[in-house]
């Protein structure tokens, strides 16, 4: 079975490129718009890593990643946050929160994929 990464951003673009380079690479994708619709696809099923945006409408990416991390099922799951600020202060803020990982856009697909299976393991 393959593993399923949860891909959460409001741009209908960098959903649809990164659904594409996930799925080429083997892994099934759910995708949510916004952070109210991130916790509640968690709540239904747990992905296996979750790529996150930081700027979203009603809960941004930093609320979503700390409701992940106060959650104690959901405490240990991968979380790489997407985001086009890229200034260290909202890289370390993020980090504080808990992602796992930092991505800044535009991104490197290579650096994408490079990223996601560091944190799932070739399996």
């Amino acid at each position: 079975m393959s593993q399923e990464i949860l891909i959460v951003d409001d741009e209908q673009n960098i959903v649809l490129s990164l659904q594409f380079l996930m799925r080429q690479q083997g892994y099934s994708v759910r995708t949510a718009e916004d952070g109210e619709q991130a916790i509640a696809a968690l709540n239904e099923h747990l992905p296996d890593l979750v790529l996150l945006d930081v700027m979203m409408p009603r809960k941004d990416g930093y609320e979503v990643c700390q409701t992940i991390r106060q959650t104690p099922q959901w405490s240990q799951l991968p979380v790489i946050m997407l985001t086009a600020k890229g200034r260290e202060v909202e890289r370390e803020k993020g980090m504080a929160m808990g992602a796992n990982d930092y991505i800044t856009k535009p991104f490197s697909t290579s650096d994408v994929v490079e990223v996601v299976r560091s944190y799932l393991g070739e399996k």
